[in-house]
């Protein structure tokens, strides 16, 4: 497996491949990073945060995060810097070191690609409940590609969005099978009242 070493962004969220994350930056660290990324047409990762905050001293991320890259950048009315980033693939950490401005940077190894799996009949739910949140959002959900008939991409979809707590989250991205994480979705989300 392909190994890489990546500036990381821990956050309080959990982003999936093929998903979209809009971001305000405004820490020097990241602004540097975001730079940087743009300047080599590099990646980063985005990791859920397992101890810390996303402000202030690095924080510790889980070891499953989702490389991703920049495809948006822009000057906010606020001043701030709005990147929106996309993901691309899951990694697993394997080493992280914290650089004198607080940036972690992190040796990673990329996980297998998921094949593209057809999506079963028995998710069409997930499907129309997919749709239906997606065509109230906007930016950046609303120029997005939709594949609905794919497995992986409805649930990387329904988890980025469904108000699930994040430790459930973080297992959906670590699951391996797209078709487990659409079984697990369907329990979670279509539970009868």
């Amino acid at each position: 497996m392909s190994q890489l070493s990546i500036p990381l962004f821990p956050l309080h969220t959990v982003l999936f491949p093929g998903g979209p994350l809009a971001l305000r930056i405004f820490e020097q660290r990241y602004l540097d990073m975001v730079r940087d990324c743009v300047k080599n047409d590099s990646g980063m990762g985005v990791c859920l945060i397992r101890d810390g905050r996303e402000v202030g001293d690095a924080a510790i991320p889980f070891e499953i995060g989702t490389l991703s890259r920049i495809n948006y950048w822009h000057r906010r009315a606020d001043g701030l810097l709005g990147i929106t980033v996309v993901g691309e693939r899951r990694f697993r950490l394997l080493e992280a070191e914290v650089a004198d401005n607080m940036l972690c940077i992190g040796r990673v190894e990329l996980l297998p690609e998921e094949p593209a799996v057809r999506l079963p009949a028995e998710h069409r739910p997930l499907v129309e409940m997919l749709q239906g949140i997606l065509d109230q959002l906007d930016h950046p959900y609303r120029t997005l590609e939709r594949h609905y008939d794919d497995a992986g991409w409805v649930a990387g979809r329904l988890a980025e969005l469904s108000p699930l707590p994040l430790l459930r989250k973080q297992r959906l991205l670590q699951t391996d099978d797209p078709l487990e994480r659409l079984d697990e979705l369907a329990a979670l989300l279509l539970r009868e009242e």
